[in-house]
């Protein structure tokens, strides 16, 4: 057969032709039409060096995708195994950089084809990876395409850096933030959009935690909103809930502080070769310009929710500062440092009863190095005494503090019910589009009549429940601003110790405002006292020394006089008695329970204390067997002559438990065995009887 080039043989010819089509992107594909109509014409290349129509297989299911690396690119996959089996006598690109242009890639396919004599074809000629030449010619056009595209790379992240430097480089902005048609960074110009942002900030500047923003908004029924950034609805807005993902992200951005960021996170690759964004550090970054645009917050204050929320971290390390108050009576969990190692210690609680006592330990040793723990010890006293000192600290400012309080308190409900207003003022205004859309609709066109009618009442329901829920928290908010709240907050202040002892206090609160006095506590314990070392805000510190709280061995040991009362009792009382007389007594056990028989059971076994009946045993007691059978008689004779007060009896429980004293021998005569004979007189008077019956 017939072939332009020389180097095609039969050989060749006997085997199949697989055309590569390749573009880098979706928008080459649709906007370079021209490249892609140029390498679908190699087809007829093929045709003239030989090649049946019928035999050249287009693979061009890689259209889109970039050519750096064979990985994600089937078609080129399915080639390189078609070179690889011999099924392949001429593989056909418009260049090397449609194959690949990555040196990897490119040379195992010329490997793959020299050993299979499969030919490469492009724009310029046909080559057999096979010969020397034409091998290192295809080397040298494949290390070109890899420098290419490195240079195009390298041209394009020298612009957009050099952009970048000046702070002009026009980047996805986050929501709350838009160009003006000039190109510059400014608020967002709907309202109820700044509101929302400017909640999530004021929130988190008060309470200091990421989780308390969202229980906030949950707990006010405020929506955040939400851009699209890509796909149907690029740009539009979406309502909804707010998660603690999505507030950590605007804390840590700052773009929301007015500053101009490049650099801030890096593409790298994991174990899989997927690329995954890394976050770089603030020393590294390309570009910071601080004072860019208006901003939701200053730069100093974006440095002081950056260094809060490291704190919260749960993985701070050993160097960390105190976290956030969570759940739990410890008071000075988060806030407890080790005297000995330096690290900050952990805190776990144990259920005693219906009492929960924190317990404060140190196992950064143990966990690091398998070592024992440095300190562990129980928290109660500890508590108990740094909130002593808290109290004196804070009585002289109570009053002052209190008109500060309900100041925030009034501020907090308006910028809510700000909030809540302007979402209410949308949904009137999505109802009232929906209704002027099916008002334009014809009202013969029931397929687009009936779903804009159901639009239109969709936002009418969502008006009802959100006037709903906004009446009924400004019903909730007005009680908490009228004169009686006021009158009961300068109350609290007037006796703040009566409110920081009072069990309604909920222990996040106590540890709030310990946070706001007390910067930490460094302890030392030994096996009596307790060192404290407390810093208070403003770098003033002082000392203090706790008696430790004893073991719980120690702290379950009923009292000596407890003990004492019970040995006495038992002389005269069984286990049932005693309890009573003890409780009658006024004691009780170490969880202050009254006493009861199983209770007074278990401590006279624990103390070795003998029983009633033991002590009753050791006076000669004996039991109804035992007499019945000195005595000659059964043991109903020995109760019924218990019961006639001819014997002496002790009970030692129930009614049925007794012990029996042996009476002096002559005291007691047996009686005779069988009936007792009447008298001649008694027979003949019941003879009588009988027949007058």
């Amino acid at each position: 057969m017939y072939s332009e080039s020389p180097k095609v043989s039969t050989n060749h010819l006997r085997r199949d032709a697989y055309l590569y089509v390749r573009q880098s992107t979706l928008r080459q594909v649709l906007e370079n039409t021209e490249s892609t109509k140029r390498q679908y014409a190699l087809q007829q290349r093929a045709v003239a060096l030989g090649w049946p129509i019928e035999r050249i297989h287009t693979i061009d299911n890689d259209l889109g995708r970039s050519g750096a690396s064979s990985r994600n690119r089937d078609g080129f996959q399915h080639l390189v195994s078609e070179v690889a089996m011999g099924h392949a006598g001429i593989v056909l690109g418009l260049e090397v950089s449609r194959l690949a242009r990555n040196n990897a890639d490119w040379h195992r396919l010329l490997e793959l084809a020299a050993m299979s004599q499969t030919l490469i074809c492009d724009e310029d000629g046909v080559y057999d990876p096979a010969h020397f030449n034409d091998r290192l010619l295809l080397g040298l056009k494949g290390t070109m395409s890899e420098a290419e595209l490195h240079i195009l790379k390298a041209r394009l992240q020298g612009g957009i850096r050099n952009k970048a430097s000046r702070g002009e480089l026009e980047l996805a902005l986050p929501v709350g933030l838009v160009y003006t048609p000039s190109g510059a960074v400014v608020l967002d110009p709907d309202a109820q959009i700044r509101s929302a942002l400017q909640f999530v900030f004021d929130t988190y500047r008060q309470s200091g935690s990421a989780c308390a923003v969202v229980r906030r908004f949950e707990r006010e029924g405020v929506r955040f909103p939400r851009r699209l950034q890509r796909g149907l609805g690029k740009g539009d807005v979406l309502w909804g809930s707010i998660d603690h993902r999505r507030v950590v992200e605007i804390l840590h951005n700052p773009r929301y502080a007015g500053a101009f960021v490049y650099g801030r996170v890096h593409t790298a690759r994991d174990e899989n070769l997927r690329p995954h964004l890394l976050q770089v550090p603030r020393e590294q970054w390309h570009t910071l310009i601080c004072n860019a645009h208006p901003g939701y917050i200053d730069w100093d204050e974006f440095e002081r929710n950056q260094l809060t929320l490291k704190h919260n971290a749960p993985g701070r390390g050993v160097t960390g500062r105190g976290s956030p108050p969570r759940e739990g009576v410890g008071l000075l969990q988060g806030r407890i440092i080790c005297g000995r190692c330096g690290a900050r210690m952990s805190t776990r609680y144990s259920h005693i009863a219906t009492t929960t006592v924190p317990y404060y330990q140190c196992l950064v040793a143990a966990v690091r190095r398998g070592a024992k723990a440095c300190q562990s010890l129980q928290g109660a006293s500890l508590d108990a005494a740094i909130g002593a000192q808290l109290l004196d600290k804070v009585a002289p400012a109570a009053l002052a503090l209190a008109l500060q309080v309900q100041d925030e308190i009034a501020a907090r409900i308006g910028q809510a019910d700000e909030l809540r207003s302007k979402q209410l003022e949308r949904a009137r205004y999505e109802a009232d589009l929906a209704r002027r859309r099916f008002l334009k609709v014809d009202p013969d066109n029931r397929l687009v009549a009936d779903a804009l009618e159901a639009d239109w009442n969709a936002c009418l329901r969502q008006i009802s429940a959100l006037q709903q829920s906004h009446d009924q928290q400004r019903q909730s908010d007005a009680k908490a601003l009228d004169s009686q709240a006021r009158e009961r907050v300068m109350a609290i202040a007037a006796d703040f110790p009566r409110v920081w002892h009072d069990p309604r206090t909920d222990p996040i609160e106590r540890k709030r405002m310990l946070a706001l006095l007390i910067e930490d506590v460094t302890i030392v314990a030994d096996r009596k006292e307790i060192t404290a070392g407390i810093r208070w805000r403003g770098g003033q510190t002082s000392s203090i020394r706790v008696a430790r709280s004893l073991p719980i061995a120690q702290v379950r040991k009923t009292p000596p006089q407890v003990v004492i009362a019970l040995d006495q009792l038992l002389e005269t009382c069984s286990d049932t008695q005693a309890a009573k007389r003890l409780n009658e007594m006024g004691y009780r056990n170490w969880r202050q329970e009254p006493f009861t028989y199983l209770k007074v059971r278990r401590m006279r076994i624990a103390y070795k204390l003998r029983s009633r009946y033991e002590r009753l045993r050791a006076r000669g007691l004996q039991t109804a067997e035992e007499i019945a059978q000195r005595l000659g008689v059964c043991v109903a004779t020995v109760s019924h002559w218990a019961n006639l007060g001819i014997l002496e009896r002790e009970i030692y429980g129930g009614p049925s438990h007794c012990l029996y004293v042996m009476p002096e021998p002559g005291t007691v005569v047996a009686p005779k065995i069988g009936r007792p004979r009447k008298l001649p007189s008694e027979m003949a008077v019941a003879h009588d009887q009988q027949e007058i019956v």
